[in-house]
Formats: structure tokens, C-alpha cells, sequence
């Protein structure tokens, strides 16, 4: 019986190839970004909306309310602003953080066959974070920025990926691109081992249950929809400061510690799973779509290079 701690009965595995799991990564990001753009875009707007005066009404009363007036005010384009960023960066994204993932996992490997332990993939899951951080968080900070801002043509501050990346750098330099940099790393660092771990889990126990040498693509669909969703239960709290510091205008948050004092003081503790019913309405069908990718992937390389 697989414990909490070791994988016992499971098929014999490859070392870990950070090289290949560079390219499926890839692949399964862009599934990843295709599927669950809108709902991170609500998502967004829910963190990030203004506060409201005493005696008014919240910007928006939740995620249909979001929806509904993202879709009439600025048309159903509205929901996949800021999509450029993430698409052109998920690439890269996604396959450093599958490749640093495997490279973590390799680090621990004592030999070809070795299994690790469940606490051995948090850790490797927990080091992929550090990977793509370097990569996601101008993304994120660029993103965030076009999912907030509100109005169309000649209202808005930035006209695109581009646009907003210039502006920002000729604002402030590197470090007004990279802000929230930090913030991105204490989402991703126990959400990404969290990820990988309850994907792993899941997926061995299907492997171990049925004596299957691979997990199957439904299993593989499911067990990535919800290793999504224990992503966001752990990573939620940074996301929301995180989302609040990069949309701040210059200036108004020393860092995410002055983010996570303000929001207590004046949002209370709650604030902190803002925008989570987006989230896992997305986490799902998205995490389902980036695994299916990969493991689609993973089924090409067996059938046309089966040693890589």
C-alpha cells in the first residue's frame, strides 16, 4: 500500500529527464493558457478592485457580476486582455518549471530506477518554483496590469504586452518590470510542491491500482484538474498580495509585507481568498488541459523515442 512517504508498488521508473520535460511543459502550458484565461482575468479584477466608500457598493458583487460587466462594457475581448503575456511567456514558462521539476527530482535520484519518497516530489515540486519565477514575474506583473486597467482605445495607459513592458521599464527600470517578484517566488515555492506532489499521488495510485506501466489520459485529465486545485488552496494568499502589489501605482507598497498589513487592516483576513471562486472554477479545467497536454506529449516521445 503506497503511504504518505514512500511509492510502493509502482511500475519501475526512468530517471528524470529535464530535457524532455522542458518540451512537454511547454506543450501543456499553452493548453493551460488557452483554457483558463478568462476566469484569471475575473480573478484579477475581484483582487484588485478599488475599495469601496462607506455606504457604496463593491465595483463587483462577485464572479458572474465581474463577468457580466467585463462582457458589456468592454465586450467578451475583455476577458482575454492581458492574454499576450501569458502566451507568449507560457512556453518557457511551464518547461522551466516541468524542467526544474525533473531536475529536482534528479538531484535526489540515487540511481536509474530510484523512487523517491512523497515528501522527496514536494521538495523537487517546491524547487520548480524557483525556475520559472525568473520567468513569470514580469509576466505576471505585465498581465496583471492589462487585466486591471480599465476603458478602451485611447483611454487606456498600455496598448498591449509591449507597450506596457516599455512603459514600465522607461517608469522605473528592471526593477519596476520584476516588481512582485518576490511575491510570485512565495506563491509558487509550497503551491508548486503541492501541485506536483498530489499529481504524482494520484497518478501512482491509479498506476498501482490497476497495474498500468502509464497513467492513461482520463486519469491523467483528473488528476491534473485537481492537483490545480490543491495548487490554489495553498497558493492563494500570495497570489492576492502579489496581484496587489504589481497593479499598485508607484510608490504606494513598500513591499509585500506593507500589502499584507494594509489588506488586514482595512479587508480583514478573508481578503486573503479573494477572487477563489474564479480560481477554482479555472484550476480544474485548466491544470486538466496542461496535463493533458504533457501526457500527450509524453505518449508522442514513447512512440517515436521511446530511450529519451
Amino acid at each position: 500500500m503506497a503511504t504518505i512517504e514512500k511509492v510502493e508498488h509502482a511500475p519501475a521508473e526512468r530517471k528524470a529527464n529535464p530535457l524532455k520535460s522542458f518540451i512537454t511543459g511547454g506543450f501543456g502550458g499553452i493548453c493551460n493558457v488557452l483554457s483558463g484565461h478568462p476566469l484569471d482575468t475575473i480573478k484579477v479584477r475581484l483582487q484588485t478592485m478599488p475599495r469601496p466608500a462607506p455606504g457604496e457598493q463593491p465595483m463587483y458583487r462577485g464572479t458572474f457580476d465581474c463577468a457580466a460587466k467585463t462582457i458589456r462594457n468592454e465586450g467578451v475581448r475583455g476577458l482575454y486582455k492581458g492574454m499576450s503575456a501569458p502566451l507568449t511567456g507560457v512556453a518557457p514558462i511551464f518547461a522551466m518549471c516541468f524542467a526544474g521539476y525533473a531536475l529536482g527530482k534528479r538531484l535526489q535520484q540515487t540511481g536509474e530506477d530510484a523512487k523517491l519518497t512523497y515528501s522527496q516530489i514536494f521538495v523537487a515540486g517546491s524547487f520548480s518554483g524557483l525556475f520559472s519565477t525568473l520567468i513569470m514575474a514580469p509576466g505576471e506583473r505585465i498581465k496583471v496590469l492589462l487585466q486591471t486597467q480599465q476603458g478602451t482605445g485611447g483611454e487606456r495607459k498600455y496598448n498591449g504586452m509591449i507597450d506596457c513592458a516599455g512603459k514600465l521599464y522607461k517608469e522605473g527600470g528592471l526593477r519596476s518590470v520584476f516588481k512582485g517578484s518576490c511575491a510570485t517566488m512565495l506563491r509558487d515555492l509550497p503551491a508548486n510542491g503541492l501541485y506536483f506532489l498530489s499529481y504524482e499521488y494520484l497518478t501512482n495510485e491509479y498506476k498501482r491500482r490497476y497495474n498500468r506501466p502509464n497513467v492513461d489520459l482520463l486519469p491523467a485529465i483528473v488528476a491534473g484538474g485537481l492537483a490545480g486545485i490543491f495548487y490554489w488552496i495553498g497558493g492563494m494568499p500570495a497570489d492576492v498580495l502579489k496581484s496587489r502589489l504589481q497593479s499598485a501605482p508607484e510608490g504606494q507598497f513598500s513591499g509585500i509585507r506593507a500589502v499584507f498589513k494594509d489588506l488586514l487592516k482595512n479587508d480583514g483576513i478573508f481578503a486573503l481568498y479573494r477572487g477563489f471562486t474564479p480560481v477554482i472554477l479555472r484550476a480544474f479545467p485548466a491544470n486538466a488541459a496542461t496535463f493533458f497536454g504533457i501526457e500527450l506529449a509524453n505518449a508522442f516521445f514513447r512512440r517515436v523515442a521511446p530511450d529519451f
